[in-house]
C-alpha cells in the first residue's frame, strides 16, 4: 500500500482505512436515497453519496469444485479456436455461487461446451432473468442463466452485460430449448434482445404496453386511494415536510 499521489508506503494505516479512502476517491453516481431532483428527498437519506462499485474479480483459487468446473471450460472451447480469456471476461466467487462473466459473441459456444463437454455436463438452464444498472455505463444491461448439472450435482452462473444501447445477446434456443419463455420475459421487463428467439414477444406485460417496467429507469406509478378521487403521488414526487 501506498500515499496517494507519493508512491510511499502508508505508516500506521491499516488495510482498511486504506480501503475506505480509495472508496470515497470513486465517482459519485447517485445522491440521497431515491435520487430525486425535484421536491426533495423525504427518506432522511437525502445527502447521502451512492459511488461507482469496482468491478468483482475473484483471484484463483477459487474453492470447492469451481476450480474443476473452470478449468474443464477452459480445456473444452480450446478445439473451436478460443482461450479461456477470451470467453470469459472474469469469474466472481461470491456468497457460495460461481458466475463467469461472459462476452455476449462466446455466449452460445460456451453454454454449448457446458452442455456437451462430460466432465461439466450441466444438463440444465435454469432460467434466464435480467438485472439494470443504470450507473454502469456501457453495460447497463445484464442476462442470468442459472446452469445445473444432475450428472456431477454442481451449479454454476453465467452473466452476460451489453450497453442500453446495443441490447443484443444471442438466443440460447438452440442449446436449451428451455430458455424460451425466460428469455421473453426478460425482454418483455428489461428490453434485452435476443437475437435468434423465434417469437420474441411480451409473456406478461399486455402486448400494446409501452416500455420495460422492471428497468430501474421506469417511472415509479402512484397509488390510486378511493376517497374523492385522491392519489398518492410516487416517491420521487412527493414534498418534503421538513
Amino acid at each position: 500500500m501506498s500515499e496517494q499521489g507519493t508512491g510511499k508506503p502508508d505508516e500506521g494505516a491499516d488495510e482498511a482505512a486504506i480501503a475506505g479512502r480509495d472508496r470515497l476517491g470513486e465517482q459519485v453516481v447517485r445522491t440521497g436515497a431515491f435520487g430525486t431532483h425535484t421536491s426533495g428527498d423525504t427518506s432522511g437519506y437525502g445527502g447521502l453519496q451512492v459511488r461507482k462499485q469496482p468491478l468483482l474479480s475473484s483471484p484463483r483459487p477459487y474453492g470447492s469444485y469451481f476450480d474443476d468446473v473452470a478449468d474443464a471450460l477452459g480445456t473444452a472451447i480450446e478445439p473451436s479456436g478460443l482461450s479461456f480469456g477470451d470467453a470469459v471476461e472474469r469469474v466472481v466467487v461470491e456468497n457460495g455461487e460461481l458466475t463467469f462473466y461472459v462476452r455476449r459473441e462466446h455466449l452460445v459456444e460456451v453454454a454449448r461446451r457446458l452442455r456437451d463437454e462430460p466432465a461439466l455436463a450441466f444438463e440444465l438452464c435454469l432460467g434466464v432473468s435480467g438485472t439494470h444498472y443504470p450507473a454502469d455505463i456501457g453495460s447497463e444491461l445484464h442476462a442470468v442463466y442459472h446452469f445445473l448439472s444432475i450428472t456431477h450435482n454442481r451449479r454454476v452462473r453465467v452473466e452476460v452485460a451489453v450497453a442500453d444501447a446495443d441490447p443484443h445477446i444471442p438466443s440460447l434456443i438452440d442449446v436449451y430449448p428451455t430458455c424460451d419463455w425466460h428469455e421473453r420475459e426478460t425482454w418483455d421487463f428489461f428490453g434485452v434482445i435476443f437475437d435468434g428467439h423465434p417469437a420474441l414477444t411480451r409473456i406478461q406485460m399486455p402486448d400494446d404496453w409501452r416500455g420495460h417496467p422492471g428497468r430501474k429507469d421506469y417511472p415509479l406509478g402512484g397509488i390510486p386511494v378511493e376517497y374523492r378521487g385522491a392519489t398518492v403521488p410516487p416517491p420521487d414526487e412527493r414534498r418534503t415536510y421538513s
